[in-house]
């Protein structure tokens, strides 16, 4: 597993500490998914791709840390919890959320599957 520095840079400046947390999580959570994962920052906020496309990334906001999987087209998700176009689905998780990561490293899965 290769961490960019940049990434951990990043993860370290958030000042809210459960957005610390969580954003650590889902780092490790799209490693733990996507074996062979490259990760930098673009944009100001960590992305991760697998073979040069876009699988996710993460974006912290005064109120959320926000997780999006690319190439979404196709997952069943439930009604009310991703926003976001149909071939890129984002999860706006909260300071008092309790994230399923297993669930999300499903859906990751199955939507970097064929990158």
């Amino acid at each position: 597993m290769t961490k960019n520095v940049e990434v951990t840079t990043f993860i370290e400046q958030i000042q809210i500490p459960w957005q610390v947390q969580v954003a650590e999580q889902l780092r490790q959570m799209v490693h733990d998914t996507i074996p062979d994962v490259q990760e930098r920052v673009q944009y100001k906020k960590p992305h991760f791709l697998k073979n040069g496309s876009y699988a996710a990334v993460i974006s912290p906001s005064k109120q959320a840390v926000s997780f999006t999987i690319f190439h979404a087209t196709g997952l069943d998700l439930p009604d009310g919890i991703f926003e976001g176009p149909e071939e890129r689905k984002t999860i706006k998780l909260k300071e008092k959320d309790t994230p399923d990561y297993e669930w999300l490293s499903g859906l990751l899965k199955q939507a970097s599957a064929e990158l």
